[in-house]
């Protein structure tokens, strides 16, 4: 099984392209249409906090859910990372069974619990369940956790592809959702009822919210932390992570598959013989948004995949208790193997600067191609 569902559609292209299908891809839009971002109205963003307000506890309970086999790395450890720095709310990282939980494209974490014994701890439930990209989203254990914690009155937060998930748990039938552009079709076939919403990050239907690509777990989380403890709070969070600003707003339209992104795919996939692996240092007390987000970008090239060193095999301990597990131990690695997770940039900053640098080193194309699969709308920074 694959450890980044966008590899799936890399082989697609390679497979068609060998089998005389070429037209195919000549037959993809040449580029993406300008599209504007149409402003949110107040009432609706006004709307969106008082239905996002916590459910039970004065101290929300914040559940992140993930499979042990497969959860995408930066919907699994974004939404923790903004929360603790927060603390607003108690947070904790779950597995469907014990032991680590291996992320895709990279990374392995230890999980603060099992969802069993999370139960056992709160069988209350929690106040809100975050709900990763998961392959498979139909994964069992989960789709019967996520329904019980919506029975016990959670408001569950899909992130990116996670809209699958609980779409599969029967959550969105009949709601207004989102998802990641790629995957919009799956979730319409698979859930014929959902009500999609363009031109909108995040989208909340009563008790359950939905976000488009990746990168939108940001501005999801810093709307929770609106809602718990209002507009000063998540402001001081935002700084903290690099972002002037956040809200809802989207340009679909931007965001689709085109020629450039599936010849990119294709010519990077065939070109096997120049892969490279690139290593990311752990150190105590690192940024886990910055290292999920660097460590996504550089494992979604199709020309490098990015793994974790550290000078033990024990787990790093990051900024906000998120215990992650080197690849391997080692004392170093050849400079020009390594790549940064930017320690004196913030978080949001750190993204531009990824892919500036593989920009630099596979080419702009290269660049748009993680940029579309994260979602990103790319802007401009001090660098």
């Amino acid at each position: 099984m694959s450890k980044s569902w966008f590899i799936w559609s890399g082989v697609a292209l390679v497979f068609l392209s060998l089998a005389g299908f070429g037209g195919w891809v000549l037959s993809l839009p040449a580029a993406t249409a300008a599209a504007e971002t149409p402003p949110v109205p107040q009432e609706e963003t006004d709307a969106t906090l008082a239905a996002l307000k916590p459910p039970k506890r004065e101290r929300p309970l914040i559940a992140v859910i993930g499979i042990n086999d497969a959860t995408e790395t930066t919907d699994y450890l974004m939404p923790p990372g903004i929360l603790r720095r927060a603390d607003v709310a108690d947070v904790m990282m779950l597995a469907t069974g014990p032991g680590t939980v291996t992320l895709y494209p990279a990374l392995k974490v230890e999980p603060d619990a099992t969802i069993a014994e999370f139960d056992a701890g709160h069988p209350q439930g929690a106040d809100y369940v975050i709900v990763p990209a998961m392959e498979p989203h139909d994964e069992l254990a989960a789709l019967a956790w996520i329904r019980s914690q919506a029975e016990k009155g959670a408001t569950i937060v899909s992130v990116c592809v996670g809209a699958t998930v609980i779409g599969a748990a029967g959550l969105l039938d009949g709601r207004r959702a989102t998802t990641h552009w790629y995957f919009l079709k799956q979730l319409r076939d698979e859930v014929p009822t959902v009500r999609y919403v363009a031109d909108r990050r995040l989208v909340v239907d009563g008790a359950v919210a939905t976000t488009t690509g990746i990168t939108a777990s940001m501005p999801m989380m810093l709307t929770l932390i609106e809602a718990i403890a209002g507009r000063s709070k998540a402001e001081a969070v935002a700084r903290d992570l690099g972002l002037e600003q956040w809200d809802a707003r989207h340009a679909s339209g931007a965001f689709r598959l085109t020629r450039p992104f599936a010849m990119t795919v294709l010519a990077n996939r065939m070109a096997f013989w120049n892969r490279e692996e690139v290593r990311i240092r752990l150190e105590p007390g690192m940024d886990e948004v910055s290292l999920a987000l660097v460590a996504d970008a550089w494992s979604r090239t199709y020309r490098s995949n990015a793994t974790t060193y550290a000078i033990s095999s024990d787990a790093v301990v990051t900024m906000n208790g998120v215990r992650v597990i080197p690849d391997r131990a080692e004392a170093d690695w050849p400079e020009e193997r390594r790549v940064s997770t930017f320690r004196d940039r913030k978080p949001a900053h750190a993204l531009d600067l990824v892919l500036d640098a593989i920009a630099t080193r596979y080419g702009e194309r290269t660049t748009n191609v993680v940029a579309m699969q994260l979602e990103y709308p790319r802007r401009a920074i001090d660098r």
